[in-house]
């Protein structure tokens, strides 16, 4: 399959990823909300998410008047190719992988990002990965890992946590070619309302029917967060920082998503962060510090005389009258035919 042409990203200001910042900071958020979605049914509560999301995202959308374009031809695969990876089998993972790993073994594959979008997102995007951007990402994965821990694992824990990896990383990289046409709200309202329909059709098929409607006020509670924060508000911003700033430079932004997930866990209760935390957090800031800096733009060249050890301008000398300036016409000799040279 070919891969669409899409517009080489800017690299635009610091504010460009603040967007990107914040949806990674609510997606890090959720993982102490979902703890108590663990034993409802996955699918049909999920459903419910998406499809409350994708409802926010027509009203929001209509109400700023952004247009919504009907995807064609392959548009459709990579866009229920995020649904798929990104939204339905990305929650199957996780799910039926933290019963055979700690959640520490999970969270540590996720997030490994950085690195698959600092590879893979620039060769999406036709351009070569950046040097700064690929020393960064270990160093982010690394803060990561201190902050979430390790935890014991199966064969089959170590499997589910590939997959939920490669979806993770899915959910951005094939974005990547339809996000110059849709932009950040298209490529958000089709992966979420496709991601309902899949999820609805796997509860049908699945789950025993009214059990979604067992859920009470907390649960139902959580579902809406995920739905308005973690869904259709963080996707937006995701997306924006990624047509904006490029998959691989917002890739490093994931490693935020630890760190927050380990601040909510702090606010609910959880105790206060251990040594090895506030060492992962500093060791997060430094690889995004490094990773996320911008050059600075180059000098704007002027008339002016040249620095020490430039090249002067040499100044042209005057015509003489006659040339074109006005002054009387210049004699000028003919030769001689008969002279020899």
């Amino acid at each position: 399959m070919s891969i669409p042409a899409s517009p080489v990203p800017r690299r635009g200001p610091l504010r460009d990823l603040v967007p990107g910042a914040v949806g990674m900071a609510l997606v890090g958020s959720s993982v102490t909300v979902s703890r108590s979605l663990a034993d409802v049914p996955l699918f049909g509560a999920q459903a419910v998410r998406y499809t409350a999301a994708a409802l926010i995202l027509l009203g929001l959308a209509r109400a700023a008047r952004v247009p919504l374009l009907r995807p064609r031809g392959r548009e459709w695969l990579w866009l229920a190719g995020i649904a798929a990876t990104g939204l339905v089998l990305f929650n199957v993972a996780v799910v039926r992988g933290v019963a055979h790993a700690e959640p520490a073994v999970i969270a540590v594959a996720v997030a490994s990002v950085p690195v698959l979008l600092g590879v893979v997102g620039p060769l999406l995007e036709r351009r070569r990965p950046s040097r700064r951007v690929l020393l960064a990402a270990p160093v982010v994965v690394a803060g990561a890992v201190l902050v979430e821990g390790t935890g014991r694992t199966d064969a089959a824990g170590v499997g589910w946590a590939a997959l939920a990896l490669a979806c993770e990383a899915a959910f951005t990289l094939l974005a990547v070619p339809v996000l110059g046409r849709h932009g950040a709200w298209g490529v958000s309202v089709h992966a979420v309302w496709m991601g309902a329909v899949m999820l609805a059709g796997l509860a049908v098929c699945t789950e025993p029917p009214g059990a979604v409607a067992e859920l009470g006020t907390a649960r139902w509670a959580a579902v809406g967060y995920l739905a308005v924060l973690v869904t259709a508000v963080a996707f937006l911003l995701w997306y924006r920082t990624v047509a904006a700033v490029g998959s691989g430079r917002a890739g490093l932004l994931t490693g935020i998503a630890p760190l927050a997930a380990a601040g909510a866990g702090t606010l609910s209760g959880g105790g206060a962060p251990g040594p090895a935390v506030w060492l992962g957090l500093t060791v997060v800031i430094a690889g995004l510090a490094a990773g996320l800096r911008t050059d600075a733009p180059p000098p704007t060249p002027s008339d002016g005389p040249a620095p020490t050890g430039g090249t002067a301008r040499t100044p042209t000398p005057p015509r003489p009258a006659g040339d074109g300036d006005g002054g009387p016409p210049r004699t000028r000799e003919r030769p001689d035919p008969a002279r020899t040279p």
